[in-house]
């Protein structure tokens, strides 16, 4: 685990009891991206431990660590963040933000629920807020949830994918068999197949049962990339954090005219050297969650429980732009994708739903 302080040092006795660990951590906390000052010093701890993987990872959890540094940078409050290389990391970096006196910690990822963590942690510490991502809250009284629709804008991208694919066959692969992942996929089949039904030109899609076992394997994952662009995908949907990059590295290597989509952040914008190849991203815009729960609480505002939930309709899910596609992208397709949004934003699509 590695340990990223801003502006104060955390209670002391607290990190020490980390310290030790944290020659075996990899990666560096993302570096400010604002100019000047904090408007304003507040005398407010935001804290954060990632899930398995660095800060750094361009996805799930920059994403995360990104609204405690637009807090920082915008309201001045204090922010700390603790990086867990294993599922094992995730109870001492939880007990080591409430020692340090965090008024609100948020536990990035699905994963904490491995061993009841998350709600162990909560039930031993019920003075302490926290704010699980795309968690749940079981009977908690200090447990808030953010989850997000992902099926929604997954929808949108397998519809895109199915317009654009040459071949009609398109790929996705998850991270690990989690519902986390497995409702990105799911949404993304019911769109490419949504496609087929509405055109009658047949698709194929490859990878449903396609899983890396964890968020790191990069060989794994390019293999599993590999395959399917043997099979003829030709745009392929990896629902597996940074593992984009090993896709990208498979079409690369492939010299087809395959492309990716990339998950979670804007993956053309925070990663320009891939954006020849990504045709859009789906996002899960965990930054702005992140930053108006911690807003709430520095302007007085009690804690609470409700779950955050990111939606087409709230722009807490959406798809990023086509950038370096924009014009191979027709106005009727992108007219398509604005008539489908606003299905599934009045209910009359369900993205979960087989077409």
């Amino acid at each position: 685990m590695k340990s990223f302080t801003r502006k104060r040092a955390l209670g002391a006795a607290a990190i020490a009891g980390v310290a030790a660990l944290m020659l075996t951590a990899c990666g560096a906390a993302p570096e400010d991206d604002a100019s000047g000052s904090p408007a304003a010093d507040t005398d407010f701890l935001a804290c954060a431990v990632s899930d398995e993987g660095s800060w750094n990872d361009k996805s799930f959890n920059e994403a995360a660590y990104g609204g405690l540094v637009k807090a920082e940078d915008e309201l001045g409050v204090e922010i700390q963040g603790l990086e867990s290389s294993s599922g094992e990391d995730f109870e001492p970096n939880l007990t080591a933000m409430v020692e340090a006196g965090c008024d609100v910690t948020f536990a990035v990822g699905f994963n904490f629920s491995i061993n009841d963590v998350m709600t162990n942690v909560a039930n031993d510490n019920p003075d302490a807020h926290f704010v699980w991502i795309d968690g749940w809250n079981s009977g908690e009284t200090n447990l808030k949830p953010i989850q997000y629709s992902m099926a929604e804008s997954s929808f949108l991208a397998g519809y895109l994918a199915a317009a654009y694919s040459t071949t009609k066959t398109v790929g996705t692969y998850g991270g690990m068999d989690i519902d986390a992942v497995t409702v990105f996929m799911k949404g993304f089949e019911n769109g490419a197949k949504y496609y087929e039904k509405e055109t009658g030109t047949p698709v194929t899609v490859v990878g449903m049962t396609d899983f890396v076992g964890d968020f790191e394997n990069t060989g794994l994952a390019k293999s599993i990339s590999e395959g399917q662009l043997t099979a003829g995908a030709d745009v392929i949907f990896p629902v597996a954090g940074g593992l984009f990059t090993a896709t990208a590295e498979a079409i690369r290597e492939s010299g087809g005219n395959a492309v990716m989509l990339g998950v979670d952040k804007d993956i053309a914008v925070t990663q320009p050297e891939l954006a020849d190849i990504t045709l859009t991203s789906v996002e899960k815009r965990m930054t702005q969650a992140v930053f108006d729960v911690i807003q709430a609480l520095a302007d007085g505002e009690a804690f609470d429980i409700e779950p955050y939930i990111g939606t087409l309709a709230n722009d807490g899910t959406a798809l990023s732009s086509f950038g370096e596609f924009d014009d191979k992208v027709s106005d009727e397709i992108k007219t398509k994708l604005d008539e489908l949004k606003a299905g599934i934003i009045d209910g009359s699509i369900d993205p979960l739903a087989a077409p």
